[in-house]
């Protein structure tokens, strides 16, 4: 099973402007690149750049509703004393139903995340590299899941700037 939670993730703290995110203190962020930002930990070494999305839609039984969601939002990540290079994550601000999948669509491609709590990351390795360069090519990534509760989340984030910000992340991890 692949490593999927690091301290850098869990205490990241971004603030990002709209109406669906919250606003918050961060002593890491070291870079903004347009819709995307690149945050730094030390000891160990992790880097990741991060998005929230520019469209949150919520719904139940085909309607849509209100609910109360966390931080949403969708990561690439870097640790070279892991060897992880890309490793594509999602956090849907709420516990995924159990067994349950996200599906991740960029442009024509269609991937398969598997869930755990409120985390969702690709099967494999592989998956990571195809989902980032799907991403460099893109220009929007739709993340579809579905809640413990039943309620089917649809977040839209802007592609805009992740080049960019995954150059960044790399460079200052590079080991």
């Amino acid at each position: 099973m692949r490593s999927h939670l690091f301290t850098g993730l869990i205490a990241v703290a971004i603030t990002f402007g709209g109406a669906t995110s919250q606003a918050q203190e961060s002593s890491n962020r070291v870079a903004a690149k347009t819709d995307w930002s690149v945050f730094v930990e030390s000891n160990p070494t992790e880097c990741w750049s991060v998005s929230a999305p520019k469209e949150t839609v919520n719904t139940r039984d085909g309607r849509v509703v209100a609910v109360r969601r966390g931080d949403i939002l969708l990561f690439v990540s870097y640790r070279p004393d892991a060897g992880v290079t890309g490793e594509v994550s999602f956090t849907g601000g709420y516990p995924f139903a159990g067994g349950s999948t996200v599906t991740l669509e960029i442009g024509d491609n269609t991937f398969e995340l598997f869930t755990e709590g409120e985390w969702a990351w690709p099967a494999s390795i592989s998956d990571d590299a195809k989902i980032v360069t799907a991403m460099k090519r893109g220009t929007l990534a739709v993340v579809t899941a579905r809640s413990a509760r039943g309620t089917v989340t649809r977040d839209t984030f802007s592609l805009l700037g992740l080049t960019a910000a995954l150059e960044e992340a790399e460079q200052r991890c590079a080991s």
